[in-house]
């Protein structure tokens, strides 16, 4: 089976979109010292302080700290105390995303939908008020421990949400040109791809658009298979793998060992000018997936004229594709914590709407070379 990418062409025979999503509303980790997780990602990433909550505010058991770039907003969230839900997903994952969280028009109605087309409820409707408005939350589980909420934030003007106050700090590092969650990629265990693929159809309305099997996605060792879930406006696009088999562990199963259980892989983050955010970025300490120099050697015979010069690129290591719209630009952060479970895209798009192919090859030779570094290739 060759990958395949559904257009919309046919969009006038769709039925309307009954969960319509506005785009990601942030990105809640589950970490063990949100403190210093906030640190590092404002110095490593540029992430300015924007909102936090804890005793100081009346939460108790746990802390929050939010960061924002641009359109893509971080919650750092640590307990206070062992022994609760926050405690236990560390003990169980690492660092790692627990919540998707979706903006809507009406968080109601969206987990009527969803829970009445078989979405298990995370959390009922709940509505949360203070001096700047009310904003409306709701959520439904996905594969692992991972959960979306629902955000209706229409009728608030704070900061955040109730129950945060201004985080102000002195702080502040110049930002890199992050600017909102591009995709967001799930590594759920064997032959459950597809069941996961129908979840997203049936309880959320999206549709497959792009579907990548072993032949796809495969070095001499390893494999894996993909297919990418997108909403019905594309603001929200979720890629979901499963392993395939191959002579060794793929980085699917090596992430499922040290994860224990599915979960969120990568977030993939979108510059305007990715050679400049890279470049601040390995300044910053923040490394990346090394690419043999012979991938520059042919690659513009591969993907044609662009409008980058190719030795930049190639110094930093970004990799170059091309579909029927245009071309892309992208780099794969290695983990960012000593778990080899979650990492960083960073995509600029010039036109393409695909998710880089024709460099499949070259990023799971790059990743088997760290697998191998670790003894679990």
């Amino acid at each position: 089976m060759q990958s395949t990418l559904q257009t919309d062409n046919n969009a006038a025979q769709v039925e309307p979109d009954f969960l319509p999503l506005l785009g990601t509303d942030y990105v809640e980790f589950y970490v063990g010292n949100a403190r210093q997780a906030a640190h590092f990602y404002k110095t490593a990433f540029g992430f300015q302080s924007l909102a936090y909550a804890g005793p100081e505010t009346g939460m108790k058991d746990k802390a929050s700290y939010v960061i924002r770039q641009n359109k893509l907003t971080f919650v750092l969230t640590t307990p206070l105390r062992p022994h609760n839900p926050v405690a236990d997903h560390i003990q169980q994952h690492g660092d790692g995303v627990k919540f998707l969280a979706l903006q809507v028009d009406d968080a109601s109605g969206a987990w009527k939908e969803t829970t009445q087309r078989g979405g298990i409820s995370y959390m009922e409707p709940t509505s949360l008020k203070d001096d700047s408005g009310e904003i409306v939350m709701s959520g439904i589980h996905t594969y692992g421990d991972t959960v979306h909420l629902f955000i209706e934030r229409k009728n608030y003007s704070g900061i955040f949400m109730p129950g945060f106050k201004a985080w102000e700090s002195a702080y502040n590092p110049s930002e890199t040109g992050l600017l909102y969650v591009d995709h967001c990629v799930g590594n759920v265990g064997w032959n459950q791809m597809d069941p996961w693929v129908k979840f997203y159809e049936d309880v959320m309305g999206f549709r497959n658009i792009l579907t990548f099997d072993d032949s796809d996605i495969s070095t001499e060792y390893s494999a894996l298979m993909s297919k990418v879930m997108s909403n019905g406006n594309g603001y929200v696009k979720f890629p979901i793998n499963e392993p395939a088999i191959g002579k060794k562990k793929s980085q699917v199963e090596e992430y499922l060992d040290y994860y224990n259980g599915a979960g969120v892989q990568h977030v993939a983050i979108a510059s305007a000018d990715i050679v400049g955010t890279v470049t601040e970025l390995q300044k910053r300490g923040i490394e990346f997936l090394k690419i043999p120099g012979s991938y520059y050697k042919d690659v513009l015979d591969r993907v044609g004229k662009i409008d980058e010069d190719l030795e930049p690129l190639s110094k930093l290591g970004i990799l170059i594709d091309r579909d029927e719209e245009g071309y892309l630009l992208q780099i794969f952060s290695k983990p960012l914590q000593d778990r080899p479970t979650i990492f960083f895209e960073i995509i600029q798009r010039k036109g393409a709407k695909s998710f880089g192919k024709g460099n499949f090859k070259a990023l799971f030779e790059a990743l088997e070379r760290e697998q191998d570094a670790r003894g679990n290739l």
